[in-house]
C-alpha cells in the first residue's frame, strides 16, 4: 500500500480512533481531486467512443500478426457454413455442428485445430478488456439451441424463442400488423461469431470497434430471449439512429414496448440501439 492510500485508511480509521493530522488530510484531497480528474477522462474517453463507435481509438485492441489471418480464415469458413446450411438455418448452427459441416463439406473445408483453438479463445475472451461490459448469458462455447424452443417467423428468415420471447413479439405484431418485422431472432453462437469476426475483420482486426456495434460471442441476449425489429421497407436503416424516425418506433415507444437493452447513453460500451427489444425472462 503506497503513502497515501495507507494515510486514506488511517483517516478512514480515524472516524472512530483519533482525528487525522492536518498534512494527512491535505494529501488525502489533493488524491481524491487527482482521482476525480482522471475520472472525468475516462468518462469523456467513454462518450467520444460511443459517439464515434464505427472508428478506431488509441486503446483499442487490435489483432496482428497470426491473429488477424486466423481471424480472416475462420471469418471466411463460417460464411462458407453459412451459405451451405442456409441463410435461416444458419441462425441455430452451434460450433460442433459447424466444425462436422466443414468436415463433410470440401467447399466449406475441415476448421484447423489452430482456427478451433482461434475461436474458442475469443469465445473466453473477457470482453471488458474490449471496452464491453454487459452481462454474459451464454458461458457454454459449444451451446446448442434445440429447434423444439424456436418457432420460426414466416417470411422473415428469424426465428424467436417459445415461450414469452414468442408472446411479446406476437404482442407487437398484433399491435403494428404489417408495418412491423422481425429483422434478427435466434442466434447461435456461431451465428454471433459471424457478426462480429466480419466486422473485425472488415476494420483491419479491431475487436473493440466491432464490440461497440456487436456482442462478442457468448455476450449476446440474442442467444436467450431478445430480438430486432424494424420498419417495413426501411432496409438498412433500421439499423441506425434513423429508426427513432419510423411510425414503428413511434407506436412501440406509445404503447411501451421498447424496453432497451441498450438505451441511449449505456454503460456498457455498445452503441444506442433503439430497434433491438429486451425480454425479461
Amino acid at each position: 500500500m503506497n503513502r497515501r492510500s495507507f494515510l486514506r485508511h488511517i483517516c478512514i480509521a480515524s472516524a472512530i480512533a483519533i482525528p487525522c493530522n492536518a498534512f494527512a488530510a491535505e494529501l488525502i484531497e489533493t488524491d481524491l481531486q487527482e482521482e476525480h480528474g482522471q475520472f472525468d477522462l475516462h468518462v469523456k474517453d467513454y462518450i467520444s467512443k460511443m459517439s464515434h463507435f464505427d472508428s478506431a481509438h488509441p486503446d483499442d485492441v487490435v489483432l496482428k500478426d497470426e491473429e488477424l489471418e486466423l481471424l480472416k480464415e475462420c471469418t471466411t469458413r463460417i460464411t462458407r457454413v453459412m451459405r451451405t446450411v442456409g441463410y435461416g438455418n444458419f441462425n441455430l448452427v452451434s460450433v460442433d455442428q459447424a466444425f462436422t459441416i466443414g468436415k463433410q463439406y470440401s467447399r466449406v473445408g475441415a476448421f484447423s485445430d489452430k482456427e478451433k483453438a482461434f475461436l474458442e479463445k475469443i469465445f473466453y475472451y473477457d470482453a471488458s478488456v474490449l471496452g464491453f461490459y454487459g452481462d454474459k448469458p451464454i458461458t457454454a462455447f459449444t451451446q446448442t439451441i434445440k429447434r423444439k424452443n424456436v418457432i420460426k417467423i414466416r417470411n422473415s428468415g428469424h426465428y424467436v424463442f417459445r415461450g414469452h420471447p414468442f408472446e411479446v413479439w406476437k404482442e407487437i405484431k398484433s399491435a403494428l400488423s404489417s408495418d412491423v418485422i422481425l429483422t434478427s431472432g435466434v442466434r447461435g453462437v456461431v451465428k454471433q461469431f459471424h457478426l462480429f469476426l466480419m466486422k473485425a475483420s472488415s476494420n483491419g482486426g479491431n475487436l473493440s470497434l466491432a464490440s461497440r456495434s456487436l456482442a462478442p460471442p457468448g455476450y449476446s441476449f440474442h442467444g436467450i430471449s431478445d430480438f430486432d425489429v424494424g420498419q417495413r421497407k426501411y432496409g438498412k436503416s433500421n439499423f441506425t439512429s434513423r429508426f427513432t424516425e419510423t411510425p414503428v418506433f413511434s407506436k412501440l415507444s406509445k404503447l411501451g414496448y421498447l424496453t432497451l437493452r441498450y438505451p441511449r447513453e449505456n454503460l456498457l460500451g455498445v452503441r444506442y440501439e433503439p430497434w433491438h427489444v429486451k425480454v425479461n425472462l
